[in-house]
């Protein structure tokens, strides 16, 4: 419920904004906007309200002026004979669907999802949408792509403003990192340090180094002293998302190599009876070695009921004391101690405070880099094993997390608003980006597509999408049912 609340919140959210950005441009150009709606409403809406109006929703409606629907006023509240609408907002019927997969700006004079063909029978109006230039009509249909891409700009600066960023850099892990096993299949091994990803430096910010090298074609690592130039397989990305969803990882891509620190001794258990304190590091067990905390837990595993021999390296005032300790582990290959898992125990933590002004650049950044990163993966979409990976709201549901986190929900509010952008700007028609492409060539060409052609164009893009939607969701049915 949690996961399925989170989804609902964050696409109301970015539905708003992308529709206010249409409807804040067609009101300033003077276009009439005759609905906003969050979610769709075939046949009836759960609530609509019309400003001085109506309101109402299930099929009923409470007027609130005694004055029929359709009388127009002037801003000064004196009836105009319908020659112009009255105020920014009251010309506007707001409302909220029961639908969940979008929402949408009835703008008046256009051909869009409503489909009203009889209005574009009619003679055109100074105020409708197709009497307004076409670099107006353009900004318009722009508009709600750029308020998307502008609200995950803001999201990002504010989380930095508001947290800052702590992190230890990729070039800090002195014990290089530990890889998945798609990873290692892939040509990396435990202990590569990243240095290069298609030639580009790897700035050490691990969540954005992690994205250039998922998508590069081939990254420079650091292997015992020597740079080693790995050539990435084209479904790499592929591979990864695989081996996450099948469940079986310990470790997505790649992570920090750290020692095995003891943090806490469970009294009664076989570590403590051996005599195992905090802060003893492991570094072998039964004379095998094992440099790292993945190691030790792999090696461990194997040896229910048995007495193994622990080594552990103990500080004890300025000197070091290598021990070998017998611990009896349970049925589970348990022996009751803590362990550090975090890196920042082992490293320097680096931490970048952000200040109202350095934040907005950061968020420029940051926005631009997962726009670039969403484009580069989305040509991966037409192969095979894309169609496979394809999901819906079953999908994009499940990257929330199980408990309700605000910072995380806004980063992935702001990475939707970022896909949400990215995918309506495409030229597709019944998309923001099939409207932009048709101005366009009037522009070019100085002259309109018919409006026969639009209408056939926009239901074409219709049926496309609404087949794309079922096959998506029909995808997380599959995966559901057929893990």
């Amino acid at each position: 419920m949690i996961k399925a609340a989170q989804l609902v919140l964050a696409l109301a959210i970015l539905i708003i904004i992308h529709e206010f950005g249409h409807f804040l441009f067609a009101r300033i150009f003077g276009i009439r906007v005759e609905k906003f709606y969050i979610f769709f409403d075939p046949w009836k809406e759960l609530f609509k309200w019309k400003p001085g109006k109506y309101f109402g929703g299930l099929g009923k409606q409470k007027n609130l002026s005694s004055e029929p629907e359709g009388t127009e006023r002037d801003s000064t509240g004196n009836n105009d004979g319908g020659r112009k609408k009255s105020g920014f907002w009251k010309d506007t019927e707001y409302g909220i669907g029961w639908v969940p997969l979008g929402g949408y700006c009835k703008i008046s004079g256009m051909i869009d999802e409503s489909m009203d063909t009889e209005q574009m029978k009619q003679p055109a109006k100074p105020y409708e949408f197709r009497s307004k230039p076409a670099w107006q009509r353009l900004l318009v249909m722009i508009a709600g792509v750029l308020f998307n891409f502008l609200l995950a700009i803001i999201i990002y600066a504010g989380i930095v403003y508001a947290t800052g960023e702590k992190y230890v850099s990729l070039s800090d892990a002195k014990m290089g990192l530990e890889y998945s096993q798609a990873a290692q299949n892939a040509g990396f091994r435990n202990g590569d340090l990243p240095v290069r990803a298609d030639g580009k430096a790897l700035n050490g910010l691990p969540t954005e180094d992690r994205l250039l090298m998922m998508q590069a074609k081939e990254v420079t690592v650091l292997r015992d002293g020597k740079e080693v130039t790995l050539e990435m397989p084209e479904n790499f990305i592929f591979d990864l998302d695989k081996e996450l969803k099948d469940g079986n990882a310990t470790i997505n891509f790649f992570t920090y190599r750290i020692p095995t620190r003891i943090t806490q001794v469970m009294p009664g258990e076989g570590a403590a009876k051996a005599g195992v304190k905090e802060k003893d590091e492991v570094i072998a067990i039964n004379g095998i070695p094992t440099v790292s905390l993945t190691e030790f837990l792999a090696t461990l595993q194997g040896h229910d009921n048995e007495t193994i021999d622990l080594t552990v390296v103990r500080a004890e005032g300025s000197s070091n004391d290598t021990i070998t300790l017998p611990v009896h582990l349970s049925e589970n290959s348990k022996m009751g101690v803590g362990l550090e898992v975090d890196p920042s125990a082992f490293f320097t933590v680096k931490e970048k405070k952000y200040n109202i002004f350095t934040s907005i650049p950061r968020g420029i950044e940051m926005g631009v880099d997962r726009l670039t990163s969403y484009a580069k993966s989305m040509k991966l979409v037409f192969t095979k094993e894309g169609a496979k990976s394809v999901g819906g709201f079953g999908a994009i549901g499940s990257i929330f997390p199980e408990s309700w986190d605000w910072i995380a929900f806004w980063n992935i509010a702001a990475f939707l608003s970022v896909a949400l952008a990215f995918m309506n700007i495409l030229p597709i028609p019944a998309l923001d980006g099939g409207h932009v492409l048709f101005l366009l060539y009037e522009v070019i060409f100085r002259r309109k597509p018919s409006e026969k052609f639009l209408e056939y164009a926009q239901m074409t893009g219709m049926v496309l999408l609404i087949a794309l939607l079922l096959y998506a969701n029909g995808m997380d049915i599959v995966r559901f049912f057929f893990k």
